[in-house]
């Protein structure tokens, strides 16, 4: 059997606030734009940089929460962001009747890395941590943990008697 993958995994910073519509379904729906650059040294030693603009798409679940909101309230232009999704390719007519394509990515993932790259109150990168959106990963639950209070260590009856642990401190 054969699989596949599309999978995009970007860390860039936002190039411009986040457009936010709602379409004819009731849904919500938030675009924005996404610089990742390079930079290197070419044959002669001259520094050379290169950024790549990615048009990325934010939709809420079908519930009418999710990502497109947390994109509109904390995403602003110059922050730097971590976004996962999918590379979607997409073409239609214009009201000229000419083809017209756009690459898009999907995303199914965002993290908000520190502060913008204006210094607009997000704070300073090394202070501020990560922080993960709130909605929901779409990743398998992990095996759910005893009830509080429970301290079940019946899988590991001699874990807690042993006072050797090779810690160094």
């Amino acid at each position: 059997m054969s699989r596949s993958l599309n999978k995009a995994i970007l860390i860039g910073n936002v190039g411009g606030d986040p457009e936010v519509r709602t379409v004819g379904t009731g849904g919500r729906v938030a675009t924005f734009s996404l610089a990742t650059g390079r930079t290197w040294n070419d044959a002669n030693g001259n520094k050379q940089e290169k950024t790549e603009w990615h048009r990325c798409v934010v939709w809420n679940s079908a519930r009418g929460s999710g990502l497109a909101d947390v994109v509109e309230k904390y995403v602003r232009k110059g922050e730097k962001v971590y976004v996962e999704g999918e590379i979607e390719y997409r073409q239609w007519q214009d009201k000229d009747g000419q083809t017209r394509y756009t690459t898009e990515i999907k995303v199914k993932e965002l993290m908000l890395l520190g502060g913008r790259a204006g210094g607009g109150g997000g704070g300073d990168e090394m202070d501020s941590a990560p922080r993960r959106s709130p909605a929901p990963a779409s990743r398998p639950k992990a095996a759910a943990a005893p009830a509080a209070g429970g301290d079940d260590f019946n899988d590991f009856p001699g874990a807690l008697e042993d006072e050797d642990d090779d810690l160094p401190f």
